[in-house]
């Protein structure tokens, strides 16, 4: 079967032999298996922690969460109550549609909607929609966000948030490298100073890495990158999501992190798309859509950018 529901998962499957499989605790896809043209033979793609919370007492350390309607601690006044990266993370999603099944790929629909717990500390009307298609080499993940506000008010009822695909990808930390963000304004997060976080930077690198502890917001990015190594690689396709975050703690930050393993911080980089500096703006009854392709490549294509 393409598509299979157990346990509060949902399971996708390609003829071809690729794979995802995806938690309706929080819509986190945390598995993603494909081969190449070259290597056909399906390989895991994400990374989630050894330690992770699969049982939806907490949200994914790995894989892909969905991060809404803010990223990191709120800053926007409608956002006070909520957490770190919101709430869509640690919500149970609804499934509610097979979208596709057919030999060029399988597409599934998750909802998220307002309920009390969400209202308690969200008041807002919205619609959430989670769209997983995969394909023999590629795997999308598209967040629909609809302001079903039916308010008539001038200025009219926006629906502001922050939204972020957080993608772990499993790879060799210290031989990474994400393209093209040179000449890019980025901040530091790792800063230790609230000055120096606030900042903008320019990005001199060719090839960014994270040999250190690396949290660096990319603003106004080209919406198109690579992250390569010797061995792979993996494309990473835009729409609407400005920004893009690159993470890595190191062990520096990462032996603090509780539900880290030992050395996770050598088997993945977080190369994360987003609207997270400023906030997107949907109108009532307009729909807002981000969208993310991740395509597998090969170590030659590292080879030609350097």
């Amino acid at each position: 079967m393409p598509v299979e529901q157990k346990d509060g998962r949902v399971l996708l499957t390609h003829p071809k032999g690729s794979s995802t499989e995806v938690l309706l605790y929080g819509a986190t896809v945390i598995s993603w298996k494909a081969g190449t043209k070259p290597r056909p033979e399906p390989m895991e793609r994400l990374f989630v922690s050894s330690k992770a919370a699969l049982d939806g007492s907490k949200p994914v350390r790995g894989g892909i969460p969905v991060v809404f309607p803010c990223f990191g601690a709120p800053i926007h006044p409608e956002h006070s109550r909520l957490g770190q990266h919101g709430f869509a993370r640690s919500e149970v999603w609804t499934f509610e549609r097979i979208v596709m099944d057919n030999d060029a790929g399988v597409s599934v629909r998750l909802t998220l909607e307002p309920t009390p717990r969400i209202t308690a500390k969200y008041d807002r009307p919205f619609h959430l929609a989670f769209v997983v298609t995969l394909a023999e080499h590629q795997l999308s993940t598209d967040l629909h966000v609809t302001n079903t506000s039916t308010s008539t008010a001038f200025p009219p009822d926006n629906l502001e948030f922050q939204a972020l695909f957080h993608n772990y990808i499993r790879a060799p930390s210290k031989d990474v490298l994400v393209f093209p963000l040179q000449h890019l304004q980025y901040y530091d997060k790792t800063e230790a100073t609230e000055e120096g976080r606030t900042k903008a930077k320019v990005e001199t690198r060719a090839g960014v890495d994270v040999r250190k502890f690396t949290d660096s917001v990319y603003e106004d990015a080209p919406q198109k990158y690579e992250a390569t190594w010797p061995g792979g690689g993996i494309d990473i396709n835009v729409k609407k999501l400005k920004d893009l975050v690159v993470w890595n703690p190191r062990e520096e930050a990462g032996a603090k992190i509780a539900d880290m393993e030992e050395g996770g911080w050598d088997k993945y980089i977080c190369v994360e798309p987003g609207y997270v500096r400023g906030f997107a703006k949907v109108e009532p009854g307009k729909r807002w859509i981000g969208q993310q392709v991740l395509s597998t490549i090969d170590a030659e294509r590292r080879i030609n950018q350097l």
